[in-house]
């Protein structure tokens, strides 16, 4: 089960200090990431030892022309045009990725739904519901938070919805 955080410790995150400040419960998991590796989601599920259905990826959408945070577990993909109807648009595309992180202040393989520069609209995949705790990126490469998609959810505002797909 998650520890309570306590207090922020050396090298945080704006993911991890969010999550601090809010008083959530989290646990911070750490790897050494392989700059390498062709997925950074995957490869974190097994550094971890996670199933890559509870380890989730923060993927950044443009959606009718408005950036949109679309949080999928690693062992699938995203559907684009569910993501597309489930906040009302018509037409998504993946976003620009010097977009995605100007706008989020991470960079790519590091983008976490938690502290971002810019808050933007969030959709979580409902499957993030049948698990007690999921992980997400804590901020970096190479660092994950797990904490309840509850808390998740209600931190960034998130609505859930079968986004993800198989």
């Amino acid at each position: 089960m998650a520890k309570k955080a306590r207090k922020q410790q050396p090298g945080g995150t704006p993911a991890t200090v969010a999550l601090t400040t809010a008083g959530t419960a989290f646990t911070v998991h750490a790897y050494d990431h392989d700059p390498s590796s062709p997925s950074y989601g995957e490869e974190a599920a097994e550094a971890l030892g996670i199933s890559a259905d509870r380890v989730f990826k923060t993927l950044v959408a443009e959606v009718d022309g408005e950036l949109v945070v679309a949080v999928v577990p690693v062992a699938g993909s995203l559907d684009l045009k569910a993501l597309a109807s489930a906040v009302g648009g018509k037409r998504a595309a993946m976003a620009d990725p010097a977009a995605a992180e100007r706008t989020t202040g991470y960079v790519r393989g590091g983008i976490s739904p938690l502290g971002q520069r810019k808050r933007l609209r969030t959709v979580l995949d409902a499957s993030a519901g049948s698990h007690s705790t999921i992980c997400v990126s804590a901020g970096r490469r190479g660092l994950e938070v797990e904490l309840s998609p509850a808390d998740l959810a209600s931190l960034t505002e998130a609505s859930l919805a079968p986004i993800g797909r198989a």
